[in-house]
């Protein structure tokens, strides 16, 4: 076919514009800086470190977690308000029933997990029968769930911090893959080498100051890259994508889009479970105060991700990457001994950036002025 005869509606997009559209590019700009930034104002703190590579690994996978989660369910158009509430709710019922109905740790951890995933379920199901804005049905969860976080451990034992988690977990074959280490043969042989700091005194002296990769990291690598796959290489994925494009057109194309947006709230809460139970074995206890903001936290590491409010785009990649600027944004804080309330300023700047930068690219994707 020559080139007179084709239709002109076909134009090619030049580079500049396909790396515009990417949900990533404001992410992985803003991950660059942050790096150059810290690099160049605590790199001589230890913040390169291993141990601080560790320190601010481990809280990037903590935001990474939930992010998985509320970057699928905003793709699908929604929003789950109650995340933070549901880590500490899960915390919670996972101390009460080992600790204080004295189940074994796995019971007590299979038994939440099935308990959080169906009021994720719940929170879906309300939204979709209802027609109501998933931003009120989640609130309404959000005080529910905190609600009941706060109650039960008062009516039980009289106090809203129960302990003694990290006893009943002692030898449970469950709770090592949320609270365990992998890889201490590994450190130990770097420390041999020279290659990694030992303590130099104290009980653990001659022990490497970094002895293994927490489950936590683990099941943040592993999210991101289900995630990932099912958002770009399953037909489920283009799924998600439709429902939160255009909902009704894709009904008419067949898309099952109520049962994609419930399987979202659910996954969203197996989120926010996971994060819990990881939380709960590395402290040994649960309190009620846990997993506050946290909704909003993950709901920024998206946008920054490159995620749009109006569903139907985003990328897992993209809330992996603001989630690790989180992570290491709040611990080169705290190594460059900078006030680390500015972390909430800094949040917040982001933000505003993101969504600006999303809105131009929303546009750019649809055609507006």
């Amino acid at each position: 076919m020559s080139d007179s005869t084709q239709d002109e509606r076909i134009k090619d997009i030049s580079p500049l514009r396909q790396a515009l559209v990417r949900p990533e590019l404001g992410s992985i700009a803003g991950a660059i800086i942050v790096f150059l930034f810290f690099g160049f104002l605590a790199f001589d703190s230890g913040m390169f470190s291993p141990r601080g590579v560790l320190n601010w690994s481990t809280v990037s996978a903590q935001f990474m977690i939930i992010a998985v989660g509320a970057c699928l369910l905003m793709i699908a158009g929604e929003f789950d308000l109650s995340v933070g509430s549901m880590i500490g709710f899960a915390g919670m019922m996972i101390a009460i029933f080992s600790v204080t109905l004295q189940w074994p740790v796995w019971t007590s951890i299979c038994v939440t997990f099935v308990l959080c995933i169906a009021l994720g379920a719940l929170n879906g199901y309300i939204v979709i029968r209802t027609g109501l804005p998933s931003f009120i049905v989640t609130l309404a969860f959000l005080f529910i769930l905190r609600g009941f976080t706060i109650f039960f451990p008062q009516l039980i034992e009289r106090k809203t911090i129960i302990g003694g988690v990290s006893d009943a977990a002692d030898g449970d074959w469950l709770a090592s893959l949320f609270g365990g280490k992998v890889g201490e043969p590994v450190f130990v042989w770097l420390a041999d080498l020279g290659l990694i700091d030992v303590f130099e005194r104290g009980s653990r002296a001659g022990q490497p100051v970094v002895d293994g990769i927490p489950a936590l990291i683990l099941w943040a690598i592993g999210l991101v890259i289900f995630g990932h796959f099912v958002l770009t290489r399953t037909r489920f994925g283009n799924w998600i994508f439709a429902s939160g494009g255009d909902a009704q057109a894709a009904r008419y194309a067949g898309v099952p889009v109520n049962r994609v947006k419930i399987l979202m709230f659910m996954f969203s809460a197996f989120c926010a479970c996971v994060f819990a139970t990881c939380q709960v074995m590395e402290f040994g206890s649960a309190g009620a105060d846990r997993g506050l903001l946290k909704e909003f936290e993950a709901i920024i590491a998206v946008v920054i991700g490159g995620a749009l409010l109006t569903g139907g785009y985003g990328s897992v990649i993209g809330a992996a990457l603001g989630a690790l600027i989180f992570g290491v944004v709040q611990q080169g804080l705290f190594f460059a001994g900078v006030e680390s309330s500015l972390f909430r300023v800094f949040l917040g700047v982001l933000l505003l950036a993101a969504v600006i930068l999303n809105t131009y690219i929303r546009r750019i994707i649809t055609g507006e002025k």
